[in-house]
């Protein structure tokens, strides 16, 4: 894999990362409604650190994306997200647009 590769490709950094022995989760965008500002099939990628690669939103979205996969990579168990305008939190997280989302959050290996 070249670095090239990697730096574009959440996925080739995952395995990357996993590799290295780092503790890694990944985020996927898995529905949409309405406007929202990443596509299904989306990715982010989180280590155990807090670094990131990728993204599902954007804003404070990814935020709070990043907070729930710390707590996934301690516990080993899988959440399902959702951010949207119903959530009473839509304007503080980013989703004051009229979308919202839904993001699958597992750890890797």
């Amino acid at each position: 894999m070249n670095s090239e590769t990697s730096a574009r490709d959440p996925l080739l950094i995952a395995e990357a990362w996993h590799a290295a022995g780092r503790s890694v989760a990944i985020a996927t965008v898995i529905e949409t409604w309405g406007s929202a500002p990443r596509p299904v099939g989306s990715h982010l990628v989180i280590d155990g650190e807090g670094n990131f690669e990728g993204s599902v939103s954007g804003g404070c979205v990814e935020g709070a994306v990043i907070t729930e996969a710390l707590d996934v990579i301690e516990s080993g168990k899988a959440k399902m997200l959702e951010f949207g305008v119903a959530d009473e939190t839509a304007w503080r997280v980013g989703l004051s647009c009229g979308g919202r989302i839904r993001v699958h959050v597992e750890r890797l290996g």
